[in-house]
């Protein structure tokens, strides 16, 4: 029963009093659907069409008013004061259902804001340490199956208060058969809780399968390409035909639960039945009306006793998946760097870095436990309004260093610092809204060029947008597109060309007029005509803004003010590009060396294939 009082408390939690409210509704429904059960015994037998006589029938005196009525007029008065009864209570059902049903989707909603509140909240650190699906799956299967649960435990309540009240009227015509039927229905109760628990190992099975099926759905879409390239088509197949045959053996297994109780239940309640009209005519000698009116009861409530063992099945399926997305929200908890707010009520201004970005003595692991600093012992100074480039090879740290600039991470030992002020979570969010990132692989969301511009600038004017693209060296492709600003651009912005993407995220993050840009390997796969035109960008820019660059391609930081070489989180180089390239026995040089190798390589190759053609 924990599950079940689990989701009853949230509930509670949740809607206060206004559940008090329904569930008094249910309780007044419950009592004029017993009752109107238990008047027409009573009332049709005072109208003289039964056979029996007043003294054998339960209620009798209530209804003495009968023998006022004119006779022609008994039977349309019984059976129309029995319809108004049944009419007002179902009315009543209805209107405590629809309340139901609202209670049901604001607390799913409820459930489903404030999870995802709770991870934007939630800093860097914890996104890189999780997969993305499991984070998918909690907040749409595991919340779905939340909101399954909770309408199944307003079902169940509604049940076992209904059949509080039908025991409570059977138990008054006749305590010794309806007892005998109550310690059956609990040895029942007993017995039954191996399935229960059964269905809550279902359950946990249930929430791991989703979150592996969604976890291999979204890396296959993901990498769709690479699955078509190496023609890797049968083997995801296979993978699709496994997974779904675990989850058939999955649901074939709860059904199979499901069907056993059933069926064991209908036989027990057919035994039951026969045992207690049995033992009510033979050993209690109950009276004939009340028999009656105690069958017609016990006939109506025992299909409610099968659906409350199928209901507490179910909810103690769903059970695991609220588990999961309650851990989820404490994991966001302990993760949280800052809170959201209204920000029409607490408007957040763009710090403006008007000195420097500043390392002091930091260092930064990614997990306490492990012995390696991703970076270790860094001390730079980035000036504002200039261009900072930072190099190394490939794990170096450059990707670390510039989170730590961003806020996105804290570090473990020392300090950054923006214009000589310590960044605490305090200052996060204007240090942010004071930056532009542009990373190296491109994000655009499925949607107009329009709608992903304005995205960071919501009243941004047109001449503002095209000012941005024009800056961007990307207006003119866009007015050539169909609908110009207003095309379509697909799935992370598949419709274009990865040279398009790239400067269609670099107006855009023109576009906010930050104070700090960052460039994270921005033109590592542009085609050489377009590398051109985001440098060309990059050199207007000089001079506006304080421009951060990690370079793979070491051709496009020729004119930064400042070169920082990065090897295994450490400083180990720093100064202007000509003069790192003149020391031929430093990483710089070697880096250097290697690229322009290959850079040689490649033209030859070119040469090679032209004299062929």
């Amino acid at each position: 029963m924990e599950p079940i009082w689990f989701f009853i408390r949230r509930l509670y939690e949740f809607t206060g009093n206004k559940i008090l409210f329904n569930v008094s509704g249910m309780v007044f429904v419950s009592f004029l659907e017993g009752l109107g059960i238990v008047m027409l015994v009573p009332m049709l037998t005072l109208s003289g069409m039964s056979g029996l006589q007043d003294d054998e029938v339960p209620l009798a005196k209530w209804f003495g008013f009968i023998h006022e009525i004119p006779a022609p007029w008994v039977l349309p008065a019984i059976l129309g004061l029995f319809v108004l009864v049944v009419t007002t209570q179902s009315f009543l059902k209805r209107q405590v259902t629809l309340q139901n049903i609202k209670i049901n989707q604001s607390f799913d909603l409820a459930t489903r804001t404030e999870t995802y509140r709770l991870l934007l909240q939630a800093n860097w650190d914890f996104f890189i340490k999780r997969r993305k699906s499991d984070m998918i799956s909690s907040l749409t299967s595991e919340i779905a199956r939340i909101n399954g649960g909770i309408t199944l435990s307003l079902q169940l309540l509604a049940t076992v208060i209904y059949t509080m009240i039908q025991i409570g009227l059977a138990f008054w015509l006749s305590p010794e058969v309806t007892a005998f039927v109550l310690a059956s229905g609990i040895v029942l109760a007993l017995f039954s809780r191996k399935f229960i628990r059964r269905a809550k190992k279902l359950g946990t099975q249930s929430t791991e399968l989703a979150r592996l099926y969604l976890a291999g759905i979204t890396d296959q879409m993901n990498g769709i390409k690479d699955i078509k390239t190496h023609t890797l088509e049968y083997s995801r197949l296979g993978w699709m035909r496994a997974m779904s045959s675990r989850v058939l053996q999955e649901q074939s297994e709860f059904i199979k639960l499901k069907t056993t109780t059933q069926f064991f239940y209908q036989i027990a309640s057919a035994i039951l039945i026969s045992g207690f009209i049995l033992l009510s005519v033979q050993i209690f000698h109950t009276p004939w009306a009340q028999l009656l009116l105690i069958v017609i009861i016990f006939t109506r409530l025992w299909p409610r006793f099968t659906g409350f063992q199928s209901n507490v099945e179910q909810i103690a399926s769903f059970y695991p998946a609220y588990k999961n997305v309650l851990r989820l929200q404490q994991e966001c908890r302990e993760a949280a760097e800052f809170a959201i707010g209204d920000e029409a009520d607490h408007p957040v201004r763009p710090l403006e870095v008007k000195t420097s970005l500043e390392c002091r003595d930091v260092s930064f692991r990614y997990n306490r436990q492990d012995e390696r600093f991703a970076l270790q012992n860094i001390d730079l100074e980035i000036p504002a309004n200039r261009m900072t480039a930072i190099v190394g090879k490939s794990g170096a740290g450059k990707s670390t260093l510039i989170d730590l600039f961003m806020g996105l991470m804290l570090p473990e030992v020392g300090q950054v610092v923006v214009d000589g002020v310590p960044l605490t979570n305090a200052h996060l969010v204007a240090l942010r809204r004071s930056i532009s990132y542009v990373p190296q692989d491109p994000f655009l969301f499925n949607d107009t060029i329009r709608e992903n511009l304005l995205m960071v600038k919501p009243g941004a004017e047109e001449g503002e947008l095209w000012e941005a693209l024009d800056f961007a060296a990307c207006s003119e492709f866009v007015r050539k597109l169909p609908k110009g600003l207003d095309t379509f651009i697909g799935d992370r912005g598949v419709r274009l060309s990865g040279g398009e993407r790239q400067r269609l995220v670099l107006a855009r993050a023109i576009l906010r007029k930050p104070s700090v840009l960052v460039l994270d390997e921005a033109t590592s796969a542009l085609d050489t005509e377009n590398e051109s035109k985001i440098q060309e960008a990059i050199e207007r820019l000089k001079g506006k803004m304080t421009i951060i660059v990690i370079a793979h391609r070491l051709s496009t930081i020729r004119n930064a003010d400042q070169v920082v070489v990065i090897d295994q989180g450490r400083i180990v180089q720093r100064g202007r590009f000509g003069q790192l390239a003149k020391d031929k026995r430093n990483l710089f040089s070697h880096l250097l060396g290697n690229q322009s190798d290959d850079e040689s390589n490649a033209e030859g190759e070119e040469r090679i294939r032209d004299v062929r053609g």
